[in-house]
C-alpha cells in the first residue's frame, strides 16, 4: 500500500452501533475491527473499557503520515460529496460541511490513541485475505467499508477468501455497507451468500438504522456453529 493512494476517513463508535446493529452484549465481546483506518471506534471503545483490536494496513504508517495525509485529502473529499450530495441521505448529518467536521475530529481523537494503540497491540498492520492472528481469538469480527464497497478492485475470489479468513478467527462477521462505491447492490452479494450457505455457514441480510450512502443501510451476517 502507498499511502498517496489512500483516503483516511474515520467512523464513530456511535456509527458502528448503527452500522452493526451492535447490542449492550456486543459490545462487551473480544472485538476485531476489520479496515478501521482512522476510525475513533477503537478509542472510544477503549474508554470503556472493551476490547477491540483493529486491524488496516495504513497501520504501517505514523500518526504524523495519516495526519498529513488526512489534511491533504480532506477538502478533494469534500468537494466530491458536494457535487454527489444526491447520492447521500442527509439525515444524521445536514450537510458536506457538518460531515466534514465530524470527520476531522473523529480522526484526530483516533490520532490522539494511534501510537499507544499501536504499543499495545490495539491497532496492528495486517491485511485480508491472510491475517497473522490466531483461530477463534475473538467472538466478533466487523468489517466497514471494505469488502464489496470495492467491489470493483476486490475480486470475488478475495471476498471469498477474506470472509473464510475472518471466520477463522471469530464465530460471527458482520460486513457493512453492500453496497459498491457508485452506491449500486454489489454483484457479489449473492455469489457469496450461495458459497458460504453451501458451506453450512449461516447467513443473514439485515436492515440497519444507519444510511448515508442511499440504498447503504443493510449489513451482511455471518455466523458459523463450529470450527472451519
Amino acid at each position: 500500500m502507498k499511502l498517496n493512494e489512500v483516503v483516511p476517513w474515520g467512523r464513530t463508535l456511535e456509527e458502528y452501533k448503527l452500522m452493526f446493529n451492535l447490542s449492550l452484549s456486543d459490545l462487551n465481546t473480544k472485538i476485531l475491527g476489520c479496515g478501521d483506518g482512522p476510525a475513533s471506534f477503537n478509542t472510544e471503545m477503549t474508554q470503556l473499557g472493551r476490547s477491540v483490536v483493529s486491524i488496516d494496513p495504513i497501520y504501517q504508517f505514523s500518526a504524523e503520515q495519516i495526519k498529513q495525509r488526512v489534511e491533504e485529502v480532506y477538502e478533494p473529499v469534500i468537494s466530491q460529496v458536494k457535487q454527489n450530495s444526491n447520492r447521500f441521505v442527509w439525515k444524521n448529518f445536514c450537510d458536506a460541511n457538518e460531515l466534514g467536521q465530524v470527520r476531522l475530529a473523529t480522526m484526530e481523537k483516533f490520532l490522539t490513541d494511534y501510537e499507544v494503540g499501536k504499543a499495545t497491540g490495539r491497532y496492528l498492520y495486517q491485511s485480508l485475505p491472510s491475517l497473522e492472528l490466531a483461530d477463534n481469538k475473538f467472538e466478533l469480527c466487523l468489517c466497514s467499508h471494505l469488502l464489496f464497497l470495492y467491489s470493483q478492485q476486490l475480486s470475488l475470489d478475495f471476498h471469498i477468501a477474506s470472509i473464510f479468513e475472518l471466520l477463522r478467527i471469530s464465530p460471527e462477521v458482520r460486513i457493512f455497507p453492500l453496497i459498491n462505491l457508485d452506491c449500486q447492490l454489489s454483484p457479489y452479494v449473492e455469489p457469496v451468500i450461495q458459497e458460504l450457505s453451501s458451506k453450512g455457514i449461516n447467513v443473514k441480510l439485515e436492515t440497519v438504522a444507519y444510511e448515508f450512502q442511499k440504498g447503504g443501510n443493510q449489513m451482511l451476517r455471518i455466523s458459523r456453529k463450529s470450527r472451519l
